[in-house]
């Protein structure tokens, strides 16, 4: 028997976490690199995090070795670096600049590198190829990877509630935004949502259920990331409420193009394997409205999501960019 999950889009789209002494009209802004598309604002985003990676993790060589290179070896794979690169671009669009917020993006790197070495493991998902490599359970075993995972979570904490490198920023908004991102990554926010995709694998589920585990299985994180971005920055309320809507939409069409791209995508561009969902029998959105219909739900998830930007001028154009690249893309 399906069973009804009511998905509380008011939750989604206008929780706020913030007092208002973390909110401020935004003054002088940042000149964004204007003029970029998404392709090169992700370029751009990428190297920095890149960067700010080899600054942040664990030195290779400490002590146990084996630990910090299956850390590295996950989260040096490559990778499009889409989540921080959204906590630095809604970093600007409110008034902040990257540097600022680097070390916290580095973080939400590093919480979605722990995420794909959990879900391929045999217990869940069971992939062979991630990010054009052998998944990490394949190179250092199970239990290894299951500990580098939680290394990853952990090392993200740290860098996230590290005052250095972030001072700029007022302390009760690294909370704020910490907190903010933990509360995504729970039970009651991506886990949940895994565990519910888990338990509908080989089930008949109705359009709701799928709602619910797309929403929170992927789009959680990303709306996070976003919201981070705001909240570290001081976001107005308004603002805020703005990019929460964004990035629910944008989580969501995000998750619908995966759905597609494990059916028609490059199994080279993509770096992972492809059929995965129709071999498992998994809830996704072509698997209830065909390919037709996904691709158009998520065109119309991306067009809402600019829409929530009205607010905004020109230095939100990276977050534009970005949402109308979810619906082109091909890995």
């Amino acid at each position: 028997m399906t069973r009804t999950i009511r998905v509380d889009w008011w939750w989604i789209y206008g929780r706020i976490l913030l007092n208002k002494q973390c909110y401020r009209k935004p003054n002088n802004y940042l000149i964004l690199l204007s003029g970029l598309s998404a392709s090169q604002y992700l370029s751009e985003g990428k190297k920095l995090i890149d960067e700010g990676i080899s600054d942040f993790l664990p030195n290779g060589k400490s002590y146990p070795e084996s630990i910090h290179e299956a850390m590295s070896y996950s989260l040096l794979a490559g990778g499009k670096r889409l989540r921080p690169v959204l906590v630095m671009a809604a970093s600007e669009a409110v008034g902040g600049d990257r540097p600022a917020v680097l070390p916290f993006a580095v973080a939400a790197e590093m919480i979605h590198t722990y995420t794909l070495i959990h879900d391929d493991l045999p217990a869940l998902d069971n992939d062979d190829l991630r990010r054009g490599k052998p998944t990490n359970h394949k190179v250092f075993g199970e239990a290894t990877a299951i500990l580098a995972g939680d290394a990853l979570l952990t090392q993200a904490f740290i860098l996230m509630t590290r005052a250095a490198g972030m001072e700029s920023i007022p302390i009760d908004c690294i909370l704020k935004a910490t907190h903010e991102m933990a509360s995504a990554l729970g039970s009651t926010g991506m886990i949940g949502g895994q565990v519910v995709d888990l338990e509908s694998e080989g089930k008949p589920i109705n359009a709701e259920t799928l709602e619910y585990i797309h929403i929170y299985k992927t789009g959680f994180l990303i709306r996070a990331c976003i919201r981070c971005g705001g909240i570290l920055s001081q976001a107005t309320e308004s603002q805020l409420n703005s990019l929460s809507r964004f990035g629910a939409h944008i989580g969501l069409a995000f998750q619908i193009i995966d759905d597609i791209l494990d059916i028609i995508g490059d199994q080279e561009k993509l770096g992972k394997d492809i059929g995965s969902d129709l071999t498992k029998d998994k809830a996704t959105y072509p698997a209830l409205y065909g390919l037709d219909e996904s691709k158009r739900k998520a065109e119309e998830l991306v067009v809402e999501s600019i829409k929530c930007l009205k607010e905004f001028d020109n230095r939100a154009d990276p977050l534009r960019e970005i949402a109308r690249f979810f619906v082109q893309r091909t890995f």
